[in-house]
Formats: C-alpha cells, structure tokens, sequence
C-alpha cells in the first residue's frame, strides 16, 4: 500500500516514538519489534478500506494506537476516538497523537463500558477480546447502521460460533494481506438475541 509523504512522515514519527516508549512501558511484543512495519503498521492499515468513509470511529482497547493511530494517520482529518483503560498506555496515545499532529483524536483513559462517545459509524479492536466480549460494546457504541472491523487469527469461526448464540449479526469475511492464518470480521447489524 502507497502512502502520502506526509503519512509517510507521521507513520516514522509515531514508529520512533512508539519504539522509545516500549522501552518503558509493554506497548508492543518484544519478539515483533523488528517486523513493527509489516506486523503492526501494515496489518492496521489494511482496516482502513473496510471502514465507512466518513463519521467517527473507536478503537477500543487501543493499547499502542493499533490500529487506532495507524488509522489516524491514513484520514488526519477523522474523528478517531482511542479507549485504553491503562493510564499509562493513555499517556502514550497522548503524546503520540500531538507528537504524530493529529488533532482529531481523542483519547478516553477510561474502561471501555465508561467511556462517554459519540454514536459511531465503526469499531476496532485488535487483540483484545473473544467476540462474545466485543459485540456489547458494538450494540451500545455504534450507529444503527455501524460496522464493528475485528482482525481474528486462528480463532475466528470459533468465536463467529459461539457469538452467534446470543447475537445477531451480519459477518463479511476479508482474508488478512499480513497473515495468511488471520481474517478480518465486518460485523453489522448486530444486535442481541430475544430470549
């Protein structure tokens, strides 16, 4: 994927940045530090065209801004909202979203179920929970016709199934461009089962 030299430049700012802070504090794997373009950065920017074109969007559990901040970058002009109940995590995606200039994110210090958003047009998540744990947060937090983009490894038609015992929803199916054992999930629709 061709990016803009402007993109160009936040993504080795905030990959510098990202890097120092690791140092301190667990925001990424020490075994993926050498691959953090392809392993990280690609495999979050392969979200960005599964996501409406406009409106705001959550990542939740944001961790290192992955891909909450990857996504920023592609679209600076978007309201991105960062959720990450770890405050020193939260310290980072402060300073990396005004390090990285990009004035649109906000970022919650707050768990999840807390956190005081807009109604969203999509979700993210990487890494964070099963789905049966995400979709209340996507029932709650998205617009009537919201997207929930979820990347899944091996797992991921074991968590459809057991998902789908309490939930409806509608799933698209993208393979992973970074991982041949991964899929990204579009779930939209979604809403819990009448007993």
């Amino acid at each position: 994927m061709k990016h803009s030299l402007e993109a160009v430049g936040r993504f080795d700012a905030y990959r510098d940045l990202l890097l120092r802070w690791n140092d301190r504090i667990n925001l990424i794997s020490g075994e993926t530090l050498a691959d953090i373009d392809q392993r990280h950065i690609a495999d979050c920017a392969q979200l960005a065209p599964l996501l409406p074109p406009d409106g705001p969007i959550a990542d939740l559990g944001s961790g290192a801004g992955l891909p909450g901040i990857v996504l920023a970058i592609l679209h600076p002009g978007r309201e991105i909202h960062l959720v990450e109940a770890d405050k020193r995590k939260a310290a980072f995606l402060v300073e990396a979203s005004a390090q990285v200039k990009l004035p649109m994110v906000r970022v919650h210090a707050c768990r999840i179920e807390n956190a005081k958003l807009p109604p969203l047009v999509a979700i993210t998540a990487r890494a964070l929970a099963p789905l049966v744990s995400l979709l209340p947060y996507a029932a709650k937090f998205l617009a009537p016709d919201g997207v929930a983009v979820f990347p899944k490894g091996k797992t991921a038609e074991k968590e459809l199934t057991e998902a789908a015992q309490d939930w409806h929803f509608m799933v698209e199916r993208f393979p992973s461009a970074t991982n041949p054992e991964a899929t990204i999930l579009r779930l939209s629709n979604i809403h819990r089962v009448q007993p």
